[in-house]
């Protein structure tokens, strides 16, 4: 989490220098990273190896959630941005106690704990690189057609 804030106050700086779409899509790709790096976990693995990976997923979190914030509140008119809000924070804390209970039934297994845990990453990193991978692209062509 020590690195969700820097990230977050960095992400304004790089939605206005690369645009919003580029800056979600580096976020997810660098929490995908995180993700890609612990696949390697195993019970003796050094602190160390594990924390540098998880502050690349922090990173990467930090990067991606205020200007996907910011470009679902600004695609809607004033009078309905609470609607937005709303909305948004409803989804998103389903999709945190969804991930949880699937997450969790993979890793929950006392004995296949490690072998769960890989699962789950591998659904992160797929579900991660597929949404940079479309956010990337559609955020191109939507400047292009812009210009």
């Amino acid at each position: 989490m020590g690195a969700v804030l820097p990230a977050n106050l960095l992400a304004a700086r790089a939605a206005e220098h690369w645009g919003a779409p580029m800056t979600i899509a580096g976020g997810a790709a660098l929490t995908a990273a995180g993700c890609l790096g612990l696949l390697g976990l195993e019970r003796d693995t050094n602190y160390w190896a594990i924390c540098a990976q998880l502050l690349a997923m922090g990173a990467g979190l930090g990067l991606l959630v205020p200007p996907l914030t910011s470009a679902l509140l600004g695609s809607v008119d004033k009078a309905r941005s609470g609607i937005a809000a709303g909305v948004l924070n409803s989804t998103r804390q389903t999709g945190s106690v969804l991930g949880v209970a699937l997450f969790g039934s993979l890793v929950g297994k006392g004995s296949a704990f490690l072998a769960g845990t890989r699962v789950a990453l591998v659904i992160s990193t797929a579900l991660l690189l597929g949404a940079a991978l479309m956010i990337g692209v559609g955020g191109r062509s939507a400047s292009k057609r812009r210009i």
